[in-house]
């Protein structure tokens, strides 16, 4: 379907969509969870080693879309683009898992739960795809990428290296994990010193060490991301982990945008602070380029993107720390 309200984005090129089926639900045993695992599978209608995007999604204040239901917006572009994503339903969403259950250990975050959720993913492949036969041979387990939104930004940025604290010992903890290739972060969680001292004190599992986040990896986030509760650091704080990690290689800042960055998360979405066709589209656009790119080696896909949106700073800025071409904004 053409959107109709999208016209500057469409100067970021991107191939014809193509039909998706989805599958859901997908459910995978998790004796120690508390409860098992349920995904949705969304991926194109036909084609083989298909690359796979894991989604990690945040929280807010929709009742159904902090789960394996939501972010519609993103799935159904990365789908109809050529990738097969896949989402869980976290154990912090209050459908499908214990968001509700406030005497549940790991309540309200259950940061540990989430990063162990993509490991079991990554570990039953082969189970997923028996219970989704329309995908049942044709994912490829080489080309795996991650994309987190909001707290799930941070669940991400564990996969791709960065080290996350351990409330209860108060050690930094490594889990890196080695099949993800690339990643990226929207609207991220950015350092602890960064957050206010009653974000600190609700949620201590959000501290992170980005220095040891060294897979390759996009952070996108709205200059008005403006969250007075969270950070004292303004809209900035979400950038942060591209500037404390060696991995992150490329900012996309998206001028005008709020913590929704166009409506990622649900269509029509009434909580979203931003919405905006053409915004969205080219959170979209920019972040379907760079996956393409960095799980295809030699691929332009990136290239094309940013200098498409050279030029456009009602589009948004990138800034890269390896030069394409001039004259993008260079650190």
């Amino acid at each position: 379907m053409t959107d109709h309200h999208v016209r500057l984005a469409r100067r970021i090129p991107v191939p014809d969509a193509v039909p998706v089926v989805s599958v859901n639900p997908v459910t995978l045993p998790a004796p120690c969870r508390g409860l098992p695992l349920e995904l949705r599978v969304t991926a194109p209608l036909r084609g083989d080693a298909v690359a796979i995007v894991l989604l990690s999604h945040g929280g807010g204040s929709s009742y159904y879309l902090q789960s394996k239901d939501g972010f519609s917006p993103l799935v159904d572009f990365y789908a109809s683009h050529g990738f097969a994503v896949i989402q869980p339903t976290h154990l912090s969403s209050p459908s499908g898992g214990l968001g509700l259950d406030r005497d549940a250990v790991g309540h309200p975050l259950f940061w540990r739960s989430r990063i162990d959720d993509f490991e079991l993913i990554l570990d039953n492949l082969d189970a997923i795809e028996a219970q989704a036969p329309v995908v049942h041979g044709r994912l490829d387990p080489a080309r795996v990428a991650a994309v987190g939104y909001s707290a799930g930004g941070n669940t991400v940025s564990a996969l791709l290296g960065a080290r996350a604290l351990d409330p209860g010992s108060g050690a930094f903890l490594d889990f890196r994990e080695s099949r993800v290739r690339a990643g990226v972060l929207l609207a991220s969680t950015g350092s602890a010193e960064g957050m206010t001292d009653t974000m600190r004190e609700r949620y201590p599992e959000l501290e992170t060490d980005f220095s040891r986040l060294t897979t390759r990896t996009l952070v996108v986030h709205g200059d008005e991301d403006v969250n007075p509760v969270a950070t004292t650091r303004g809209a900035d704080w979400h950038a942060e982990p591209y500037h404390l990690s060696p991995g992150a290689d490329a900012l996309l800042v998206l001028p005008g945008a709020k913590h929704y960055l166009g409506g990622v998360m649900g269509y029509s979405l009434a909580e979203t602070d931003d919405e905006d066709p053409e915004r969205l589209a080219v959170t979209q656009r920019m972040t379907w380029a760079y996956l393409r790119s960095a799980l295809y080696d030699g691929d332009p896909a990136w290239q094309r993107a940013t200098e498409a949106i050279r030029g456009h700073p009602a589009l948004g800025s990138v800034y890269l720390k390896q030069p394409l071409l001039p004259p993008f904004r260079v650190e």
